[in-house]
């Protein structure tokens, strides 16, 4: 499994081929969500979003998609937290 900094490495990639490909005023969607690791949230979507607008996109739309029947539900409903799950993914739509 790739570390956060590799998997956003990656992404980079992805996201200069995505832009060198699509004819300008073209769209890109991307869909993701954030992680939790060591009870610390990190913002994986929109750092990956960075690497978009870094490749020359244009952010069209944040779409916030509401999660159902994720894996780690059970377990999060059961313990007595001071904090929200993560139950959200985000839909990014860019233009060249």
């Amino acid at each position: 499994m790739l570390g956060v900094e590799a998997f956003l490495d990656e992404m980079q990639k992805v996201a200069n081929e995505a832009y060198r490909v699509l004819k300008k005023g073209k769209m890109c969607a991307v869909m993701i969500g954030d992680v939790r690791k060591c009870g610390k949230v990190i913002p994986l979507g929109f750092r990956m979003m960075e690497c978009f607008l870094q490749a020359g996109f244009a952010n069209k739309e944040i779409i916030i998609k509401e999660q159902h029947n994720c894996r780690s539900t059970d377990y999060w409903e059961k313990q007595n937290n001071n904090f929200l799950i993560l139950a959200h993914e985000y839909i990014f739509v860019f233009q060249k």
